[in-house]
């Protein structure tokens, strides 16, 4: 190993680091940015003993920071990339037979682990800037560690972070050795702005800040914005106001090619503006710089187990991030960085970044684990488990997707998702469309679906209607406009180089298949999005109800708004109601094609409140969609009943044909529970409570309320009560009670502890014992009522009525009623039904 040039603060820590590896299976390195932790370590590890001759594999982040490091590292050694050091990332590799520093990203090592999970050939694994708790770093870690307990305890494993306290990542890796270095960065002057922009102004702020910095201040200037779209408008101020620099982006979207050309010098000696995404905080030196401009916000994904959904959010930078950021103007001279937010906000900034692992869509790890044969994540050793919800959540997604079978175990498709190295919804899309023959289009919808939207409206969102999208692709050179809406022309050949990247991993060939129509996109994107299948609600243009559950709505006016079928692409995922930014329209027999095996068909008897009558009706259903229905001529007669029960329970006992006789009875038996709880409860929540038992079994043949008619409801709860009851129901609460005047007269029970009989006065005549019920325990309450039929008297003390008040109510009747018999001694006058007879002329 040659002698390494330009000493470098990582330098003093190799001695420390090389004896903890001796002696420790795992080690975790703390390095400030600037120690040269990434590019020196697996040098300096590589003639150790303990490596016997194997690899170093070294996991990165982000592809630009992995290809970079290995060309730096080649370089240090005389050599190209893909001699002693090289690097494999999505669609890009440069290794060989010689190579034993091998940097890798994009779950390649995961993939690795599950072709040969000992790592046989591997002696380190180097885990670099783990501060940023990527997602594949998180799972590639937890693998690791579980080949080594399991198949490797001779295989070493290295954590390295800037930022991240490193006990509690050596406490995972089993109390393992922190070796820290110091870091080389020269001093960096922090100028803050007087107030912090809103991300709507962000844009005209960071070009203002750029021309004013670049007047200040020497070098060139690396300028940190949310993303794409503010670079994008960030250079066109710029270059429309003439700054005196070239003005390139830096984003995950661009091409490597796009991407190496952004951090070399420029060839001409020009200044450099580079306007990059968080892409540039770490693993990278950018020669030059010397200026760093801090937009203040980062954007990053939330995954959200209620919607189903990720969607990108902008928030501030962490307080780690700004660090990182203005790091980045002190690695090679003192510099400056200008930070568009008050001094004040600086310490009330969050400290770090959530790891991605408990705010990301699982989907991508849960089959990656699946394939690694881990039935159960928590057997796994991680610093942040993921999230039990977001977890189950995707594997349902990956069960749907067919990529892993009933059991969770991963199926050959499965295998064949992972191989494409895409998100499992794309690598689906991609395999089934060109199952189908509809490969190109595929491709381009896959590619359509990793880019940021190409259309842009003046004011107001594009047509979500993809198909629009694929008119500007027909073409070898994307239109200025679609339909009114602007072609954002560079993210149109970005998705077109992406495409055709796509088709060569199918292996479609140049010409790909044959052309397709544009209205099969609707099919294929049910393929990706199959939780994203949605039926318009009735009566309501726009809106939609999603396969999941969930609801979604167009955000504007659009033809696309009046399909019966769509699949909702993209949405924003907020409130009850997401907004549909990508769609297409679906065809019904599509559906019924690429999901007939998930449609339940059953048959549904219910109650249709609004018409009072019950429903039966054949469905076809695909989770919360209705795809079909029609009626049902010959429903189960005892589903019809037990639906009728559920509309009588729903109204209440009102809704039954309650008759006179049968309203009298329940009255009388309630009268009887009262005196004893032998007798039945027929109360209203008691007879609801049973309608199982005493109604249904005569509801055959009933559909509506209108049916219930033909009831007897009297005659079926009188079935209710045994021969006893049935023989002492009348002996003790009787309907009727004759009175001395031979008068047979309904006895009221509404009030079950004082039943009434109403009687006129003279039909009383010469009786002095209270009529009683209940076996004599009960005296009825007299309502002794005028010739008239008006109540003058209510007691249940006969005697004592007629011995006091029957005088005041004859002085203030008989002269009202002369007709009818008033005597002095009620008590010697018979009993009457009639007035006084007239007198013989």
């Amino acid at each position: 190993m040659p002698p390494l040039p330009s000493p470098l603060p990582i330098d003093d820590a190799l001695p420390a680091l090389r004896a903890a590896l001796a002696a420790h299976p795992a080690a975790v390195l703390e390095a400030p940015p600037g120690a040269g932790k990434t590019t020196r370590v697996p040098l300096a590890l590589l003639d150790a003993p303990w490596l016997a001759g194997r690899s170093i594999v070294m996991l990165e982040p982000r592809r630009l920071a992995a290809r970079a490091a290995a060309r730096w590292m080649a370089r240090q050694l005389g050599e190209e990339a893909g001699g002693t050091v090289g690097y494999r990332v999505r669609r890009d590799a440069r290794v060989g037979p010689r190579t034993r520093v091998e940097v890798v990203t994009e779950g390649i090592l995961a993939r690795m682990l599950a072709g040969d999970p000992a790592l046989e050939a591997v002696g380190l694994v180097i885990f670099d800037e783990f501060h940023e708790r990527s997602l594949q770093a998180d799972l590639g870690l937890a693998l690791t560690l579980e080949s080594q307990g399991v198949l490797r305890p001779d295989l070493r494993v290295l954590v390295m972070s800037a930022t991240l306290d490193g006990a509690p990542v050596a406490r995972l890796l089993g109390d393992a050795p922190v070796v820290t270095s110091a870091g080389r960065s020269f001093p960096v002057g922090i100028r803050y702005a007087p107030r912090r922009p809103e991300p709507r102004q962000l844009e005209a702020a960071v070009a203002a800040t750029i021309r004013e910095a670049l007047a200040a201040d020497p070098g060139d200037l690396l300028a940190f914005l949310p993303g794409a779209r503010e670079i994008q408008r960030t250079r066109e101020r710029l270059e429309d106001g003439g700054v005196d620099a070239l003005v390139v982006p830096l984003h995950g979207s661009l091409d490597a090619g796009e991407q190496d050309r952004a951090i070399r010098p420029d060839p001409g000696g020009r200044r450099k503006v580079i306007l990059a995404t968080s892409i540039a905080e770490t693993s990278l030196t950018i020669d030059g710089v010397r200026i760093v401009v801090d937009g203040g916000y980062a954007r990053v994904p939330r995954f959200s187990p209620r919607t189903g959904m990720t969607r990108l959010e902008t928030v501030r930078v962490t307080r780690a991030g700004a660090a990182q950021r203005a790091g980045r103007a002190g690695r090679q001279a003192p510099g400056t960085c200008w930070r568009l937010w008050p001094e004040a906000e600086q310490a009330g900034l969050v400290p770090f970044q959530q790891p991605e692992i408990l705010e990301a869509d699982l989907a991508p790890l849960a089959l990656a684990l699946a394939d690694a044969g881990v039935a159960d994540a928590a057997t796994l050793r991680w610093l942040d488990p993921p999230p039990a919800p977001t977890l189950a959540q995707a594997r349902e997604l990956l069960r749907e997707l067919g990529a892993l079978d009933a059991a969770g175990r991963i199926t050959p498709h499965g295998r064949e998702l992972l191989a494409l190295g895409t998100h499992p919804r794309l690598a689906h899309l991609l395999l089934r469309g060109r199952a189908l023959g509809l490969g190109t289009l595929a491709c381009r919808l896959a590619a359509l679906l990793g880019e940021r939207d190409i259309l842009q409206g003046e004011g107001v969102p594009p047509d979500a209607d993809v198909s629009l999208r694929l008119e500007a692709l027909a073409g070898r050179t994307p239109p200025p406009s679609v339909h009114g809406f602007t072609v954002r022309r560079d993210a149109a050949f970005r998705v077109r180089d992406e495409a055709e990247a796509l088709a060569r991993d199918l292996g479609l060939g140049r010409g790909g298949d044959a052309p397709a129509d544009p209205a099969d996109a609707g099919r294929l994107l049910a393929l990706a999005y199959p939780d994203r299948v949605a039926a318009r609600r009735e009566g309501a243009a726009g809106r939609y109800l999603l396969r999941n559950g969930r609801g979604a709505a167009f955000p504007t006016r659009q033809a696309l708004a009046e399909s019966a079928w769509i699949v909702a692409a993209e949405l924003d995922g907020a409130g009850a109601e997401s907004r549909i930014l990508l769609a297409a329209a679906v065809e019904l027999e599509a559906i019924l094609e690429a999901f007939g095996d998930q449609v339940t068909r059953e048959d549904e008897v219910r109650w249709d409140d609004a018409a009072g009558t019950v429903r039966a009706r054949r469905v076809e259903r695909l989770g919360a969609l209705v795809l079909r229905e029609g009626a049902l001529a010959e429903p189960d007669p005892a589903r019809v009943a037990a639906a009728l029960a559920d509309g009588i329970r729903g109204r209440g006992l009102a809704a039954l044909p309650w008759g006179e006789g049968a309203a009298r009875l329940r009255e009388r038996i309630a009268f009887l529970r009262a005196l004893d709880a032998a007798w039945p409860d027929w109360s209203d929540a008691a007879l609801l409570a049973s309608l199982d038992e005493w109604l249904v079994p005569r509801l055959a043949g009933m559909r509506k309320l209108a049916d219930l008619a033909r009831l007897d409801l009297g005659a079926l709860l009188l079935d209710r009560l045994d021969w006893r009851q049935r023989g002492r129901l009348d002996e003790l609460a009787p309907t009727h009670v004759t009175v001395p005047s031979g008068s047979r007269l309904p006895v009221d029970y509404a009030d079950p502890r004082a039943p009434v009989l109403a009687v006129r006065l003279q039909e009383m005549f010469g009786a002095t014992d209270t009529p009683r019920v209940g076996g004599g325990r009960v005296p009825l309450t007299l309502h002794l009522l005028s010739p008239a039929h008006r109540p003058v008297q209510v007691t249940q003390d006969l005697a004592g009525f007629w011995r006091t008040s029957y005088f005041d109510v004859r002085k203030d009747l008989r002269g009202r009623y002369p007709k009818h018999p008033w005597p002095d001694d009620p008590l010697a006058e018979a009993p009457t039904r009639r007035a006084k007879p007239r007198p013989r002329e």
